[in-house]
C-alpha cells in the first residue's frame, strides 16, 4: 500500500483511485481502506475515495444482507449506511479494520431500518404458531424482521427452507450439518420466531 499512501500524500486522487479500485479487485483491500480512512479524517477527497471503494467492494450490501431479507431494504440500509460512514469517519480511530468499524455501523443502520417498519407495519394478534411460520414468512414484513434478528445458526437453515424452498438434504449439504442437525435448527428458528410475535403482539 505505499504506492497508494504515497498518492494520498500528494494529493493525487485520480493514482489514489485507481489504487484504491485495483485493492478491491483483488479481494485484499483491508490495507487500503485502512490508508484512506487515515487520510479521509482530514481530506473530503480522500473520504469520497473510501466511499467508493467500500462501495464497490460489496462489503456494506454484504452485512446489510446478512441481516435483512429484502433486497430493497438491504439496498436503503447499504445507502444510509454509506452516508453515515462519510458522516462520522472521524470516529474512526484506527485501532482495528476498517471493516469492523463499517459494520457496527451497518448494524445501527438495520436497527434504525427495522425500528421504522415496526412502527409503519403493526404486529397482528393472529401471528400463529410455530407450525404456520413457513407459509408465513414469504409475506409478513414482521415475520421477515423476526427472522433478521435470529442467530445466523438458526436463520441460515430457515431462510434455506423456508424462503428459498430447499430440502432438508440440500440444506444439510449446502451448510455442511448433518440433516438431523438441520431439522432441529429448522424447528427451533421456526420456534424463536414465532415467540418474538406473540411477545411483539402482546408489547403492541
Amino acid at each position: 500500500m505505499e504506492e497508494l499512501q504515497a498518492a494520498l500524500s500528494a494529493g493525487d486522487f485520480t493514482a489514489a483511485r485507481r489504487l484504491a479500485a485495483e485493492a478491491v479487485e483483488s479481494g485484499e483491500y483491508d490495507d487500503a481502506l485502512a490508508a484512506l480512512a487515515a487520510q479521509a479524517k482530514e481530506d473530503q477527497a480522500a473520504a469520497e475515495v473510501l466511499i467508493e471503494a467500500l462501495d464497490s467492494s460489496g462489503v456494506v450490501r454484504r452485512f446489510a444482507g446478512a441481516a435483512l431479507l429484502d433486497q430493497t431494504a438491504v439496498d436503503d440500509v447499504a445507502q444510509d449506511s454509506l452516508i453515515s460512514i462519510a458522516g462520522s469517519i472521524s470516529s474512526y480511530d484506527g485501532r482495528g479494520k476498517v471493516t469492523t468499524w463499517v459494520h457496527s455501523i451497518v448494524r445501527r443502520r438495520v436497527v434504525d431500518h427495522l425500528r421504522r417498519q415496526r412502527q409503519e407495519v403493526p404486529l397482528e394478534d393472529d401471528a400463529g404458531p410455530a407450525a404456520r411460520i413457513s407459509s408465513m414468512i414469504a409475506t409478513r414484513t414482521t415475520v421477515r424482521d423476526a427472522l433478521a434478528a435470529l442467530p445466523e445458526l438458526y436463520r441460515n437453515p430457515v431462510v434455506h427452507r423456508d424462503i428459498e424452498g430447499l430440502s432438508y438434504r440440500e440444506i444439510a449439504q449446502r451448510l455442511g450439518r448433518a440433516e438431523g442437525t438441520v431439522k432441529a435448527q429448522i424447528s427451533r428458528g421456526r420456534a424463536m420466531v414465532a415467540a418474538q410475535l406473540k411477545e411483539g403482539a402482546q408489547d403492541g
